[in-house]
């Protein structure tokens, strides 16, 4: 299958001021776009590792002895860079959510466009897949994650309906899923719902938030002083986290003042949030709710 063109490459790269003997981190690997575009800023002394817990993109490893691919999951990211010898590194690149490969791959589960067994496992060897949450969870998680991760009004009843429904018959599929769900599911809005229902579990299954802050707070200690962190992010969860992350240094609270009364926060923001252009969504739909947040450690 083919992948899709990277989101946002020119200024995602851009916001890592790379330094042609750095060392740089792309945690969302894929298909490789972001990471050809920082190699081809590289020199010989440079270096690039990159992060990819889907085995379907070792497919695209890039072959050059400055390059490494571990196929990780990027939460563990301080591990492995240590493993391979590395303790602090120079800019850190996150493309968060589904690759556009995932989601046509139907197999996977992750589109709503096809009639696929309930899997949306990013790692295909993950314990916990979406037909486990859907059959598995009890009501009130399941009202959990459709509130919290799918910020659905009526996620009680969804989650009411699902554990009547399958009181009778195992919902495996897709297509079962919708039929259960149709109540919820009006024509001009059944899209929009639906999408609202497969991120809810999607981020469950793969315990999307979770990572992210793992990931963001592992960041602030393997990055140098000045090295940079870019994050894409394609929901209003992610993105507040990293926004709120990148300002305070912390997902809650406030940071502490130092002497003078001033906030000593980690980062220091180099760009206004950056959205793609109406030409490059036109070319690239997964553009379309794409956010760019880059900050610099102080």
């Amino acid at each position: 299958m083919e992948y899709h063109n990277p989101v946002l490459l020119k200024e995602t790269v851009d916001g890592l001021n790379i330094k042609p003997n750095g060392i740089y981190v792309d945690v969302t690997f894929g298909g490789g776009g972001h990471s050809k575009e920082i190699m081809s800023r590289l020199g010989e002394a440079g270096r690039l590792i990159a992060f990819d817990q889907d085995e379907d993109a070792l497919n695209n490893a890039l072959k050059d002895d400055r390059f490494l691919l571990i196929n990780e999951n990027f939460r563990n990211i301080k591990r492995f860079l240590r493993f391979h010898g590395i303790k602090k590194v120079d800019g850190i690149l996150a493309d968060l959510g589904v690759s556009s490969h995932q989601f046509d791959v139907a197999e996977r589960g992750f589109s709503t466009r096809f009639d696929a067994e309930l899997d949306m496992r990013m790692n295909q060897k993950g314990d916990i897949s979406a037909f486990h949450v859907v059959n598995e969870y009890d009501e009130q998680d399941l009202k959990r994650v459709f509130l919290d991760y799918g910020e659905l009004k009526n996620g009680g009843a969804m989650a009411n309906v699902i554990v009547m429904a399958r009181k009778d018959k195992q919902i495996k599929d897709s297509e079962h899923l919708k039929q259960v769900l149709a109540r919820f599911l009006p024509g001009h809005k059944s899209n929009k719902i639906l999408a609202q229902i497969y991120q809810a579990i999607r981020i469950e299954v793969n315990q999307e938030m979770e990572v992210l802050k793992e990931f963001l707070e592992q960041s602030l200690e393997i990055l140098e002083t000045g090295g940079r962190l870019s994050v894409i992010s394609y929901h209003s969860l992610e993105d507040r986290l990293v926004k709120r992350f990148m300002k305070n240094g912390m997902f809650e609270g406030e940071p502490e003042r130092d002497f003078f009364g001033n906030f000593e926060v980690p980062f220091k923001s180099i760009e206004k949030l950056i959205i793609p252009t109406a030409e490059e969504i036109a070319v690239n739909n997964r553009a379309r709710s794409a956010k760019l947040r880059v900050a610099e450690k102080k």
